[in-house]
């Protein structure tokens, strides 16, 4: 990739999250990882109280990126079909015909996805994982670029079911999205209470696919790709029994993790990885995936601070002199 398609690539990207921070009040890291679960091709789990916008973020995305949007209202009452699609029978044609469902789409949102139950949860897991769908025998491709973007509520116990640990893994990135400040909440009355701004198209699918491919290309020193390795590993240390966690992270963390670093260096106008980039992802890639002991839940322990534990015992390893330096973006910090 040469310097001037960096700098039309640097551009665009910026212009997409200026379109979409003129419609989300704050939360500055929540759309820097949405983006990031974008470029890497990696699906994202939105988790926040009610009211922070994460419905409305993931719409804006759809808007900004271009595509095919589709939103799924999980409910209790709602059966797999109805997500993947099913048979329809033609009495003028005696045959069955594929209407494929809505989970056919370029962007998916999977409103409260902790509303269902866990068959109806599972119906998206050959979506995620295989980019297609089957129905009644007959598999069909989802279209290019495909991106799940889930939210939860993690505040109700009552009708609610936690997503499983295999679905969870599903997920490349879960980003917890905190309440606004009192300055954000003042802003965010006056600019959404009257006409809110509506978000312009940015990119396109074809673009998408390109910048994803970029990605694909930025480099990763082999010390950085050694230190996400070892993170990932901090945490099966750490599992067994009397320990507070019954199993730690597996290769598919490592895979995401690294995946991600390079998603984040390509939205912060980088062609290399740095160390930074994989701490800074540890929680959102790595957290989820753990599945905590018995006593680790009593004692209220969180995924969060076992991350935090693994982060502080494994040292970040100096590719570079200047790495503080590159961190913000210096071309002349990169690794070699």
């Amino acid at each position: 990739m040469t310097a001037p398609e960096r700098g039309a690539e640097d551009k665009l990207l910026e212009e997409a999250l200026f379109e979409v921070k003129r419609v989300i009040v704050g939360q500055d890291r929540m759309v820097e990882r949405m983006l990031t679960a974008v470029l890497a091709r990696g699906h994202c789990l939105l988790q926040g109280v009610p009211g922070v916008a994460k419905t409305l973020a993931v719409k804006t995305l759809a808007q900004v990126a271009g595509g095919q949007f589709a939103r799924l209202q999980f409910t209790p009452d709602l059966i797999p079909s109805d997500i993947t699609g099913t048979r329809v029978y033609r009495p003028s044609q005696e045959t069955f015909s594929i209407e494929p469902g809505p989970v056919v789409a370029n962007f998916v949102l999977a409103d409260e996805i902790n509303r269902a139950p866990a068959k109806v949860q599972s119906a998206l897991l050959e979506a995620m994982g295989e980019q297609q769908v089957t129905i009644g025998g007959t598999t069909i491709p989802v279209p290019q670029p495909f991106l799940v973007l889930a939210t939860q509520n993690p505040i109700e116990s009552e009708g609610v079911y936690q997503l499983p640990e295999a679905q969870r893994d599903r997920f490349l990135l879960k980003v917890d999205i905190p309440t606004p400040s009192e300055s954000e909440e003042l802003t965010i009355l006056y600019r959404m209470s009257v006409d809110p701004p509506r978000p312009r198209p940015v990119l396109t699918p074809e673009r998408l696919i390109a910048l994803q491919r970029s990605a694909d290309e930025v480099f990763v020193h082999h010390a950085v790709a050694e230190y996400a390795v070892r993170l990932v590993c901090a945490t099966r240390e750490l599992a067994g029994p009397g320990r507070r966690l019954a199993h730690g992270a597996g290769p598919r963390a490592t895979l995401g993790l690294v995946a991600a670093a390079r998603a984040l260096a390509l939205l912060r106008g980088r062609a290399y990885v740095l160390p930074e980039d994989v701490h800074d992802l540890a929680h959102d890639v790595v957290a989820h995936r753990l599945v905590l002991s018995f006593d680790a839940l009593a004692d209220g322990v969180t995924g969060a601070e076992i991350v935090d534990e693994v982060l502080a015992g494994v040292e970040q390893p100096r590719v570079s002199p200047r790495q503080a330096t590159s961190a913000q973006g210096d071309p002349e910090g990169a690794a070699a």
